[in-house]
């Protein structure tokens, strides 16, 4: 890690004896049939097996057990975070109030309704509806929370790392989705120290690049839409604070196609069973689109989510 970085990874460590079983040690294997397909060998990394089918129950399950909130608690999520968050303040009798777009997943939000969190549909993407979120934390004196940016729903993430740091064959790339941050920084740490040699990649959508752009050009850089299926990680704008934790952690960053997306998770599903949302496709979708940079290597991708609506499903894997 740089000098002067948020992350801890002695607090990763305490966030792994912390945070809740049922995020944790998840389903890591190599996928042979893939591999044969794609000339490399590829390991999966399942974070859909949890009652949330996400990888965000454990930044959020995390970040609630270190917190004494006894009042009401704001966050903004295209889904998955704030079913995460709903989860986890359901446990400890906290009232949570999420903003999301009007355009957000009816999936994630249904669920979010389910978990007990009150929901307030706001703009038309995650960016509008967390400015709107920020904005009614401000007004009545609530605490927002922000993916990446609460340190803690980082090294929550970053306990995936420590899980693939036992896997028996040692990974020669870490292709990682970035949205606001969380994940890509928090595993970043631990393998920087840990397992140097590992490259970490951030892998982003093309209708979604401000994260890839603003750490290319070492500067925040926002963008007025997205366009892209892989809503779960549609971020225009930037967290400054997730941006400079990327420095000295990612090696190189990609952006995909939209037709990418789609055709990795109908590899996911018909070769590997796995049912998995756009965002939790696009690691798989940087290895369609580069297969000489990582034929022969060891390449491992977290599948980091699995909630689509049953349109989705038929649309983007039956089709």
């Amino acid at each position: 890690m740089k000098t002067g970085s948020r992350l801890s990874n002695d607090r990763i460590e305490e966030a792994f004896r912390k945070i809740d079983p049922v995020f944790l040690r998840t389903p890591q294997y190599i996928s042979d049939t893939l591999s044969a397909l794609l000339n490399a060998t590829l390991v999966l990394k399942i974070e859909t097996q949890n009652p949330i089918r996400s990888f965000k129950g454990r930044g959020a399950d995390f970040l609630i057990t270190e917190s004494d909130a006894n009042t009401t608690l704001i966050c903004a999520s295209a889904g998955n975070f704030g079913q995460a968050m709903a989860y986890a303040c359901r446990k400890k009798n906290i009232k949570l109030i999420v903003y999301a777009s009007v355009r957000a997943n009816p999936l994630k939000i249904e669920r979010m309704k389910q978990l007990g969190a009150t929901i307030i549909l706001h703009g038309d993407d995650f960016d509008s509806a967390k400015l709107q979120a920020k904005q009614f934390a401000k007004d009545s004196g609530a605490r927002f929370i922000e993916d990446s940016l609460d340190i803690e729903t980082v090294e929550g993430a970053g306990t995936i790392g420590l899980e693939l740091l036992d896997f028996a064959t040692p990974i020669d790339v870490l292709l990682i989705a970035l949205g606001n941050g969380a994940m890509i920084n928090g595993i970043g740490s631990i393998f920087k120290e840990r397992n140097p040699s590992t490259q970490i990649v951030a892998v982003q959508a093309s209708g979604a690049p401000a994260m890839v752009e603003s750490w290319k050009k070492k500067t925040v850089i926002t963008h007025e839409s997205v366009n892209t299926i892989a809503d779960g990680i549609a971020v225009r704008i930037p967290v400054p604070e997730a941006l400079a934790d990327m420095e000295g952690i990612v090696d190189d960053a990609v952006l995909v196609r939209e037709d990418s997306i789609i055709k990795a998770m109908k590899l996911l599903h018909r070769h590997a069973g796995i049912v998995a949302e756009p965002s939790g496709a696009v690691g798989l979708a940087a290895i369609l689109e580069h297969p000489d940079i990582y034929a022969s290597k060891t390449v491992a991708t977290i599948i980091c989510g699995g909630n689509m609506t049953q349109q989705q499903l038929d649309q983007w894997l039956c089709s």
